[in-house]
């Protein structure tokens, strides 16, 4: 009887033992899975790349086991590329070529190269010379302007009898260039006045200035008429005007003979018929027109702006336009110029 308590008694215990301990696991569960602070302190520390470290350093790659790929490598910096090398050639061949560039400027021109009439030879500008070469307080010039056939040759030879002025024609000047014997540029001359061709600026600007320059130096003492110039058929382009008052004198005012081109082409087509000249002839004429509407009025509106410009009807008869001319002068310049 005794015996048979004492079994009961322990099977109660052991039922009340694991009751006990089953109550004590579900607690502490459901502890660790409201409270991560609770579950991260009472789990042990493991490695952030794998959930199950493998004790073994050296592993079997046969064995199945999956292990991290390692870290890369760090990155070396001397490996990045370097540009000051290119840097260096291209400064190198930069200062090359401008350095070669001068020394052509340098060299003198080839002693043939005028002889084949080349349109880059220009006239050697005089030394140590001034700029501009003349004073407008002691030179005055006249630009006259008009078509071909305006008649402006025979207003300035007008002029040049009453008043005492300078007649420099810039066609004659290249003419007169073209049969100097041994002229270089002789035969670029010729074949810009046939084709209606504008002769390069450089070689007209220093004629001028050498007329201008023999001009006065061959005046009498105090004469104040010498240093007075009707430059006829001058400027042709902009930079024409630009360059001469940059290196030779300031002009005073330009003198426009206005003229209509079938008027102007009647009166070559007459002049042809005893002048001789190699660009009065119909197809020439045609050219000039042409070239001076394109590149000569841009020059007369450019003055005219400026208020330098006089501009006289052509169409008249000579003495009627001379008239008019004076009448504008003397309103301009003053009596007696």
């Amino acid at each position: 009887m005794a015996a048979s308590m004492h079994r009961q008694t322990w099977r109660q215990l052991v039922r009340l033992h694991t009751q006990t301990t089953a109550t004590a696991t579900a607690t502490a569960t459901a502890t660790a899975r409201t409270c991560p602070r609770f579950l991260s302190a009472a789990a042990p520390a493991r490695r952030s790349y794998s959930s199950n470290p493998n004790p073994n350093p050296n592993p079997n790659p046969s064995s199945g086991s999956s292990s991290p790929p390692p870290p890369p490598p760090p990155r070396n910096s001397n490996q990045n590329i370097k540009f000051w090398p290119f840097a260096v050639v291209v400064a190198l061949g930069t200062g090359g070529y401008i350095l070669l560039v001068n020394r052509r400027k340098e060299m003198p021109a080839h002693p043939n190269a005028g002889a084949s009439g080349g349109r880059g030879q220009l006239l050697p500008p005089p030394s140590n010379k001034p700029t501009p070469a003349f004073s407008p307080r002691d030179v005055t010039v006249l630009f006259v302007l008009g078509g071909p056939g305006a008649g402006k040759g025979t207003q300035c030879a007008r002029l040049v009898a009453e008043y005492g002025f300078t007649h420099l024609s810039a066609g004659d000047l290249l003419r007169a260039e073209q049969e100097r014997p041994g002229s270089e540029f002789g035969a670029l001359i010729k074949d810009c006045i046939k084709n209606g061709a504008i002769v390069p600026m450089e070689v007209t600007v220093q004629l001028l200035e050498n007329a201008m320059a023999e001009t006065i130096r061959s005046a009498p003492p105090g004469s104040k008429s010498a240093a007075r110039f009707l430059v006829d058929g001058f400027p042709r382009k902009m930079d024409q005007a630009l360059k001469f008052e940059e290196v030779v004198c300031p002009a005073k005012l330009v003198l426009f003979f206005d003229c209509p081109e079938a008027e102007m082409e009647r009166r070559l087509m007459e002049r042809g018929k005893t002048s001789g000249r190699a660009d009065d002839n119909a197809d020439s004429i045609r050219k000039r027109f042409r070239t001076f509407v394109d590149t000569s009025m841009p020059v007369v509106e450019h003055y005219e702006k400026e208020g330098r410009v006089i501009k006289v009807d052509a169409t008249p008869a000579p003495d009627d336009v001379y008239k008019d001319t004076k009448n504008k002068l003397v309103k301009f310049l003053g009596e007696g110029f």
